[in-house]
């Protein structure tokens, strides 16, 4: 029979992700050991084997929820909203869901590649399933896009690329709000695929292919 979970089992496990992804985030995967981890996480190495048994199964649930919370925000968001209105706040959604978690999204970008095959599809599949969201959200505000797979792809890759980098230079209480954000990229993607839409199939297809 397993052995029951003690009181604040669930508590310690997060508090051990949330150091771990610092301790990743800034050393690197590769280079950091457990034993970084558990000092940083302020436990034995022994205790920090109870809840990982090793390195692998640390980056895996760090990146497991980390993508899980982006899935569940972005499907929060009211589907009966406007087609444009509803893409702004898949946007919104999503860069509020990246509040605080630059640790995990750096470790997203740069790590996510080093876990066993099984566990990277599993994590790959989240993300595709992300993106699948707002390809579709993009395509309902401009029905042109849904039967052009070679435009709708990197004009929704496009706007990743705009929300994925903003940790790298967006700072609370300066200029832009994460909300005045949203509708900047909103725009840019609405009114920027509209105009390469218009230009007709084999421009679309030039400027997809870069």
């Amino acid at each position: 029979m397993a052995r029951p979970r003690s009181a604040g089992y669930d508590e310690k496990r997060q508090a051990i992700l949330d150091r771990s992804a610092e301790v990743f985030a800034k050393n690197g995967y590769d280079r950091a050991s457990m034993a970084e981890v558990a000092k940083a996480c302020g436990v034995s190495k022994a205790l920090l084997y109870h809840y990982y048994v090793n390195k692998a199964a640390l980056l895996f649930d760090i990146l497991h929820d980390h993508l899980q919370e982006l899935l569940d925000a972005v499907n929060a968001v009211d589907a009966k909203l406007s087609p444009r209105a509803r893409l702004s706040a898949l946007i919104a959604a999503l860069l509020e869901a990246y509040r605080d978690a630059d640790n995990e999204h750096k470790i997203q970008v740069n790590e996510l590649g080093k876990l066993p095959v099984r566990q990277k599809k599993l994590l790959t599949d989240m993300e595709r399933e992300l993106v699948r969201v707002f390809a579709d959200a993009i395509a309902t505000v401009n029905p042109a896009l849904a039967a052009d797979a070679a435009l709708l792809k990197p004009v929704t890759m496009s706007l990743f690329g705009m929300l994925n980098w903003h940790y790298m230079w967006f700072r609370e209480g300066k200029a832009l709000t994460r909300e005045d954000y949203a509708g900047l990229a909103t725009t840019l993607i609405v009114e920027g695929a509209k105009a390469l839409a218009m230009q007709g199939p084999a421009p679309a297809k030039r400027a997809a292919r870069g």
